[in-house]
């Protein structure tokens, strides 16, 4: 195979609409282009230094043809490994190089890692609303769109709290109370499940907010309702708790949207203590340790739901779905409609049919990215007030 020497490695940040987006642009001798999502949008300068400062100069003069061995050279190369913002400036490299290697192939990735394991993947998307009443609309709506899976929330995570009690000077913060949530989501549920019966999956994200045992009695309380899975009903730092959710109850788990190492997927798989990894595969360092946990999970018998939130380029959204329709273990896609600005930036994007995605089937990972077009819309920090969620009585928790 003739070399594929790369020339230039770059680094894009943008806000074309909510959210920081990071793309990366790998060029080669032979005048290939390869793009990869980087899109860590808290800390997305960080990312752009890692890749312009660090990576680029290992990886300039080396053969793109040698994913492995780039993946692991820029994962060892700075000693300490496994953060969020090294991992995704190593995905945004990885994924461009599995970029050009489909393009070379003359393949779309799916067909590049060993073909489709199935012909679409399952979507669903989120209805969110302050009351049941507006609930029901929007899931009214999703279903006209042929879902047959939603996310349901009532309120922002956590719920909306109707009477906080606090004490006086309270920090400011974003407040919620864990006990009026878990009885309102309950309620939600029975309420779902009396109108609609079973026309559709009904899922939900606790987003870390509960204690240890108060999750241990949540999985227990849902479990008459058979959500399709409860998403993060832990903080990652007390997932040794699961194994106590899944002695007692068998409502179905899904985690791993924060996870950057292995070691923090490898025993809950291995024991199989979830039902559904929610890895983002930009957190993890990309398509090339994505595979390897798709083969871990398919071993475990645990199923793959992809992170794919709104901040996310339709890069990582096509590598997302490529990754679904050849993995054996892959169960369903996260979608969220992508707004006018940022398909200004990027094309083609990846929109769900009836309920179900489908692969582009462009050589490569299918997505090309206008950078003329990105410079009109400059990256833009903003503060995440969300993440500084807090109790009644002023306590900082996991967001």
């Amino acid at each position: 195979m003739n070399p594929s020497i790369i020339t230039n490695v770059e680094c894009f940040v943008l806000k074309p609409d909510r959210h920081n987006l990071v793309v990366v642009k790998v060029t080669t001798d032979n005048h290939l282009i390869g793009y990869g999502c980087a899109t860590f949008q808290q800390r997305p300068k960080a990312v752009q230094l890692v890749v312009e400062e660090y990576l680029k100069p290992i990886l300039i003069g080396r053969d793109a043809n040698n994913i492995e061995d780039l993946w692991h050279l820029m994962m060892v190369n700075s000693y300490w490994r496994n953060g969020p913002i090294l991992n995704n400036a190593v995905s945004g490299v990885d994924m461009a190089l599995w970029d050009i290697k489909g393009k070379i192939a003359g393949m779309p990735l799916y067909q590049l890692f060993g073909g489709k394991a199935r012909d679409a993947i399952p979507a669903y998307t989120h209805a969110v609303a302050d009351n049941i009443e507006d609930l029901y609309r929007e899931i009214d709506a999703i279903l006209e769109q042929g879902y047959k899976h939603i996310r349901c929330q009532l309120g922002f995570y956590g719920g909306n709290p109707s009477s906080l009690h606090t004490p006086d000077n309270s920090t400011k913060g974003s407040y919620y109370d864990q006990d009026e949530y878990m009885q309102t989501t309950i309620e939600m549920f029975a309420q779902l499940r009396s109108k609609y019966q079973n026309r559709f999956h009904i899922l939900h994200d606790v987003h870390e907010r509960l204690f240890p045992n108060q999750a241990v009695q949540f999985a227990k309380d849902l479990e008459r309702y058979k959500p399709y899975f409860v998403e993060d009903i832990l903080p990652p730092d007390q997932n040794e708790w699961l194994s106590q959710i899944r002695s007692q109850t068998s409502t179905a788990i899904a985690t791993g949207e924060l996870f950057n190492n292995p070691l923090e997927w490898r025993s809950l798989i291995a024991h199989r203590q979830i039902d559904f990894i929610r890895c983002h595969v930009s957190q993890i360092g990309g398509i090339t340790p994505a595979l390897k946990l798709g083969a871990l999970c398919e071993a475990f018998g645990v199923r793959i739901a992809w992170h794919t939130p709104s901040d996310i380029t339709p890069i990582g959204i096509a590598v997302n779905t490529h990754l679904n329709i050849h993995l054996h273990s892959a169960a369903i896609q996260e979608n969220i409609p992508i707004k006018e600005n940022t398909r200004s930036v990027f094309s083609p994007i990846i929109d769900a049919r009836n309920g179900y995605i489908y692969p582009l089937e462009t050589p490569g990972m299918g997505v090309e990215f206008n950078e003329e077009q990105a410079k009109k819309y400059p990256v833009e920090y903003r503060p995440h007030e969300w993440t500084q969620a807090r109790l009644p009585d002023g306590t900082l928790m996991t967001p």
